[in-house]
């Protein structure tokens, strides 16, 4: 099985064309938002499809020298995310969580090895893949450190029985408490950022 949460059209297109070539016939499943289709941000140059392959984890742009956090996320958070940070994040999206793209986030975690490591999603504590993801990540970290001194860290959502709050102001507050922990910025910085997407998904 694979299991992928895709930000760019190209990423879809060469995973649906991997899944077609593939000698192994095996179900994909894709957890994506249907707000994505109508985001500006999500595009992808025409080379994207033609010149490059699927990535199981896009790498970070930030100047790792700079970089004091280095925030992994999946789907579409990753767009509000980016929409926060400044050059002191480092933003990686882990586009395909099962199989476990260990040498990718391995490599991110590498470059970035003065930063904390934070893992962002807007889902509760109990969902999402954060219970799946942090042990793979603490143990990167610990194979980084040498003495697991390190650990990932968690924004997002706390832990509930409920998927949703059932409250547009209470979900639009919630997620901008976790875009602040993210990415390191206040709760009133956070508030004034203009966002580039609704909060519904």
């Amino acid at each position: 099985m694979i299991v992928a949460n895709l930000t760019t059209p190209a990423q879809l297109f060469h995973a649906l064309r991997r899944q077609v070539k593939g000698e192994a016939r095996k179900p994909l499943v894709v957890m994506s938002p249907k707000s994505l289709l109508r985001l500006p941000a999500a595009v992808s140059k025409p080379s994207d499809f033609t010149d490059a392959a699927f990535q199981p984890v896009i790498p970070a742009t930030a100047d790792p020298a700079a970089a004091k956090r280095l925030v992994f996320c999946s789907g579409k958070l990753y767009y509000e995310l980016a929409n926060a940070a400044g050059p002191e994040v480092a933003l990686a999206r882990i586009e395909q969580l099962y199989p476990w793209p260990e040498a990718d986030v391995r490599a991110e975690i590498e470059r970035y090895a003065g930063a904390e490591v934070i893992w962002a999603q807007e889902e509760p504590e109990n969902m999402g893949a954060w219970s799946f993801l942090r042990p793979r990540l603490d143990a990167l970290l610990e194979a980084a450190t040498g003495d697991g001194s390190k650990r990932a860290q968690y924004a997002g959502r706390k832990a509930s029985a409920s998927p949703a709050v059932g409250s547009g102001k209470v979900h639009a507050s919630e997620q901008e408490a976790l875009i602040a922990r993210a990415v390191g910025t206040s709760r009133e910085e956070a508030e004034a950022l203009k966002p580039v997407m609704g909060a519904s998904a």
